[in-house]
């Protein structure tokens, strides 16, 4: 264990698709204990679980080995901080063997890469539902059997037990599944200061810490009120500083864009946090209506006064199932008359496939630039008459994929069967995407606890594990 009195832990990714080079500029500048990756949002499992079904060694956040690439120098140093991500998605093994190539070529074959499997609750459904664990939707009630033949995903959310485990067996990098994203920060909080579930202050702390850092730049100015204040070219990732006793600061590497204030920090705090009194994590039931800030120097906010109403007896579960089909398209249309021509064209498209036998069950026709985005108030002037372009979008849904496919064969012939003045397609076929529909519900801990595995390794076993190993056994360290 860690005997310093306080831990510096840095988060690098808010989600997948965030910026590339955040992890090794906050690894170089932000002194940090432990780096943490969040890449899950609950659509992007179902999207991993479909890579995974075309290719069994994919799933997993493939973001992840550019950051392990690009942090080579770093991760040689002696002081190297520890990394902790559920960048395994749908496939933490195979994610470890990607990393232990990367490691291994850079020489560094020693790091001992972790996995935490046992999110991935799919193979147990049909045998929990027939043991009446509904896992019904949590806002409509239906029980999942509504949409069991076209479940393609269901993930529990696991806490930082795992994590924990996993620290204490001396690992350098930590690969989960779907660990919940303040957990990545609460493991190695627990793990350096020895927590256990009594002390309940200190987690609270850790929840909110990781609550607060969970989002990258979204704590730092990124996606704030007060943008036009900040800069955020270069915005820096915030870091979480925690003491022994809980206390907790967060702030920033010095010479970073964006900012870390009471006002960006409250942001984030009430952040996708539906009751304040009782934000469910699997970790503990947190209370923050009670939390104070205090800017105690620039870039640097004291958060105190987290509390907890105990520890949940479930873990949420993200599922999701088929759900039809979409795709969308959009030109833009220029002239004077460009908002009759828009209408037309739009008109056009959805006749031309009502005459090819297709009724499209939903469609939604956009005029950019004239308010529809943003629709304008009463008091607001009308468009005006000096318009001379807009772009025209229409997206489209169906059960019936052949209906989605018809309609994105519709804009091409627009060139030369539509009215002059269109162009800026996007594409001229658009791809037909199928539709995801999230299925929120819980289950009980006892019925998911037995199927966490952990397991530690060298990267050279890693890299020499075959390609189908689960890698989902206990290893000792």
């Amino acid at each position: 264990m860690n005997d310093r009195p306080s831990v510096r832990i840095g988060n690098g990714c808010g989600f997948y698709g965030d910026q590339l080079d955040a992890p090794r500029d906050l690894v170089r500048s932000g002194n940090l204990d432990y780096l943490t990756l969040e890449y899950l949002a609950e659509l992007t499992l179902s999207i991993l679980a479909r890579r995974r079904e075309k290719d069994p060694s994919h799933g997993y956040a493939h973001d992840f080995l550019y950051v392990v690439e690009s942090l080579v120098p770093d991760l040689s140093k002696p002081n190297a901080p520890k990394i902790i991500t559920n960048a395994g998605g749908m496939n933490p093994p195979s994610c470890a063997r990607a990393v232990a190539d990367i490691l291994c070529a850079a020489g560094l074959a020693d790091r001992r890469i972790a996995v935490v499997t046992g999110d991935d609750i799919m193979s147990h459904v049909d045998s929990w539902l027939d043991d009446g664990e509904p896992l019904e939707h949590l806002d409509s009630g239906r029980p999942l059997t509504d949409v069991r033949e076209r479940l393609v995903s269901a993930n529990a959310y696991l806490g930082a037990a795992p994590i924990v485990e996993a620290l204490r067996r001396g690992t350098d990098i930590v690969i989960t599944g779907r660990v919940a994203d303040a957990s990545l920060t609460v493991a190695p909080a627990r793990f350096v200061f020895g927590w256990s579930d009594e002390d309940t202050e200190q987690l609270a702390q850790a929840t909110v810490a990781g609550h607060l850092i969970e989002c990258g730049a979204q704590a730092t100015g990124g996606y704030s009120t007060s943008w036009e204040s900040l800069q955020l070219t270069d915005v820096g990732y915030p870091i979480a500083v925690l003491d022994a006793n809980g206390e907790l600061r967060i702030t920033k590497p010095a010479g970073t864009g964006g900012a870390v204030t009471v006002r960006t920090i409250t942001e984030q705090l009430l952040y996708e946090v539906g009751d304040p009194s009782a934000y469910l994590t699997p970790d503990l039931i947190l209370d923050v209506t009670g939390v104070r800030l205090e800017q105690v120097e620039p870039d640097l906010v004291a958060v105190r006064g987290a509390t907890t109403r105990g520890i949940p007896a479930r873990y949420k579960v993200s599922a999701a199932y088929r759900a039809g089909y979409q795709t969308s398209g959009q030109l833009v249309v220029y002239g004077e008359d460009c908002l009759r021509k828009a209408d037309a064209i739009a008109g056009m498209v959805l006749e031309r496939v009502r005459r090819a036998g297709f009724e499209l069950e939903r469609f939604h026709v956009e005029k950019l630039g004239t308010g529809d985005a943003v629709p304008r108030s009463s008091d607001q002037a009308a468009v005006p008459d000096a318009l001379r372009e807009v772009v025209l979008r229409i997206a489209v849904a169906d059960s019936d994929r052949r209906a989605v496919e018809r309609f994105s064969r519709e804009w091409a012939p627009l060139v030369t069967s539509g009215p002059a003045g269109i162009g800026g397609y996007t594409q001229a076929r658009q791809p037909v995407r199928p539709v995801y529909a999230f299925w929120p519900a819980t289950v009980a801990k006892s019925r998911v606890d037995p199927l966490v595995r952990i397991d530690v390794r060298p990267a050279t076993q890693w890299a020499c594990a075959g390609k189908h190993d689960s890698g989902s056994t206990d290893s000792s360290p």
